[in-house]
């Protein structure tokens, strides 16, 4: 909680928007004004109820034509009020969204926060749901309690002037009680007040487990939806339908448990509605039957124990939405922790593993050891391509094939070494299920660049290349690609996106494990003629794609020890035909052999 309420207060800050105090004035200034307003219409109705009693019939047409204009400029005040209140909200949720985006889309953290293993769950539902909550409330709260201190301040000397003293006679002996009004409004307010904190104790706890319930429903539903395919072809929607319907139990508990506390609070809340607006006049009734105090009076004083109360309730009606606050700033707290703990991975002078350029190779790992979070090594590399080299790096199920990409991607901030890739190197990888986003089909052959950034006779072409033609002519329509496209078709359009890109190191990840074998051989060669100059390495199972390569590495995972076993050069006398197609004559004057590299470490 401490640290979400020190983050979110930088709008107030150097580093928050520039308009922050200009809104934040206005708000107060509006809200004395309204004060004055409230202020006025109080001596009106002591004005107004003298004027009849006293039967002034000019007085009170008067009154009446000057209770429009009080009431103009009250609906005025208040609806201005309601435009700065939102604004403020508007524009701090809009900071504070901006800011949290920033860091959870920086370096991956967005993926590394599903690594982590006690790592908030939900930060989509955090960052749109919570966030709100967490913005708009504190505004409410801050408005609603600087009113009730300068109505309550205002209205108790109001009270303490028309009320005066009382005097009640018990068993003969006469008791004085000074300010009587004053006294009963604090009384009644602090029982309401007590017994509203009493009864609403564990609000906090049951709104922070609905909020969590709501978003691990909303999860299940996206997730249903994102696998939708594979979930039909295997007939499992009984199956999700008993898990979807498990979460939602859970949403209707939560539910359940809010419905509780919400009418336990109501009790409290309209019992003390209730008898806020009668109890003035009944404590009031002997002063004005004995013509101490007139109608006028009587009338004011009954205003300004309504306001007074709804100032010294303020936390009574107010205490659900506070528990809801509390709620969701800890839940977005809670994401900015591990933000920032993944910042300290990042940063952290041991423990790291560090990226930079070179000048001689394309890629070169030094001593790399990616590691868990809790410390374990998953595995270790050092080795060095050279420009234009094609490497195939190969390896069983756990050997540590994908934790390597990851680190090469620089989305794994856990581990020590250096990872250098050429100087000014445009570096690509293509994953084994290319991401395709919404929108058109040019989007997706253009990610992560803008759809306008390539030409469509451009995407036509590299569609016609890799195997996708019967596509060219739907570039510009929207449609749900993801799960139109097949698997084969996904990883063509990787291959599409190599072509459009044309970076100077290519990472495949598995990139044709889609694909039959034959297409996958021509999907290959056709990459190392058309990107002969790129350095490309490919991390695959199949033994078919040595053939292809100049070089071959292989990870093994035996034993609980995973280790890199075999770092070597191809036999020419084997591939001269696959050198033939992936390096020129001068390229292969200047290949050397390599040594072997070995190292073991636990699985």
């Amino acid at each position: 909680m401490l640290l979400f309420v020190k983050s979110v207060a930088g709008f107030w800050g150097k580093r928050g928007a520039r308009l922050s105090w200009v809104l934040s004035g206005s708000l107060l200034l509006i809200i004395l004004l309204n004060l004055a307003a409230s202020f006025g219409m109080n001596v009106w109705n002591r004005l107004f109820f003298d004027a009849l009693q006293a039967q002034q019939s000019l007085t009170v047409l008067w009154l009446s034509a000057f209770y429009l204009v009080l009431l103009v400029a009250s609906v005025f005040l208040g609806v201005t009020q309601v435009y700065a209140r939102m604004t403020v909200q508007r524009r701090w949720r809009e900071w504070l969204n901006k800011l949290l985006m920033d860091r959870w889309l920086t370096n991956g953290r967005y993926f590394q926060l599903n690594l982590v293993s006690d790592a908030p769950r939900n930060p989509e539902y955090r960052l749109a749901e919570d966030v709100r909550v967490a913005t708009e409330l504190p505004v409410d709260f801050a408005t609603g309690a600087i009113t009730a201190f300068l109505s309550a301040s205002t209205f108790v000397v109001v009270l303490w002037t028309v009320g005066g003293p009382i005097t009640v006679y018990l068993g003969g002996a006469a008791i004085t009680v000074p300010a009587f009004l004053v006294v009963a409004a604090v009384v009644y307010a602090a029982a309401a007040s007590g017994l509203m904190m009493l009864i609403g104790r564990n609000f906090s706890a049951v709104a922070e487990n609905k909020n969590q319930a709501e978003a691990e429903y909303r999860y299940a539903l996206t997730r249903l939806r994102e696998n939708g395919e594979g979930i039909a072809l295997l007939g499992g929607e009984g199956e999700e339908r008993a898990e979807v319907d498990k979460s939602f139990a859970m949403v209707l508990r939560a539910w359940r448990d809010c419905c509780f506390q919400h009418m336990r609070t109501a009790v409290v809340s309209q019992t003390s509605g209730y008898i806020a607006s009668i109890l003035p006049i009944i404590l009031c009734a002997p002063k004005f039957l004995d013509g101490s105090m007139t109608l006028g009076q009587v009338m004011q004083a009954a205003s300004a124990f309504a306001i007074v109360q709804l100032a010294f309730n303020w936390l009574v009606d107010n205490y659900p939405r506070l528990a809801e606050w509390t709620a969701s700033a800890r839940r977005v707290g809670a994401l900015q922790q591990s933000l920032n703990d993944l910042e300290r991975a990042e940063t952290s002078c041991t423990s790291r593993i560090v990226r930079g350029e070179c000048h001689d190779e394309a890629l070169r790992l030094h001593n790399v050891s990616v590691r868990l979070e809790d410390g374990t090594v998953l595995t270790r590399a050092k080795f060095a391509v050279r420009p234009g080299e094609k490497v195939l790096i190969t390896g069983e199920s756990g050997s540590g094939k994908s934790t390597l990409v990851r680190a090469l991607a620089g989305v794994w901030p856990w581990g020590e070494g250096e990872i250098r890739i050429g100087a000014g190197a445009k570096f690509v990888i293509v994953p084994q299920r290319p991401y395709v986003p919404t929108g058109t089909l040019r989007r997706a052959a253009t990610y992560p660049d803008a759809a306008e950034s390539r030409s469509r006779e451009e995407i036509a072409e590299a569609f016609e290349k890799v195997g996708l033609s019967q596509f060219a002519q739907r570039l510009d329509e929207e449609g749900p690609w993801d799960q139109t496209l097949s698997g084969g078709e996904k990883q063509r359009l990787g291959f599409a996106r190599i072509l459009l890109h044309r970076p100077d190191i290519i990472l495949l990840d598995e990139a044709t494990a889609s694909l039959d074998p034959a297409s996958q051989n021509s999907l290959m060669r056709f990459l190392m003629r058309e990107c002969a100059a790129s350095t490309i390495v490919s991390i695959a199972h199949r033994s078919d794609l040595e053939f292809l390569h100049d070089r071959k590495i292989v990870l093994k995972c035996t034993s609980g020890v995973a280790r890199l076993i075999r770092d070597f050069d191809r036999e020419p006398e084997t591939f001269r035909s696959s050198r033939s197609v992936c390096r020129t004559a001068a390229a292969r004057a200047q290949h050397t052999p390599r040594s072997n590299v070995v190292d073991l470490v636990p699985c």
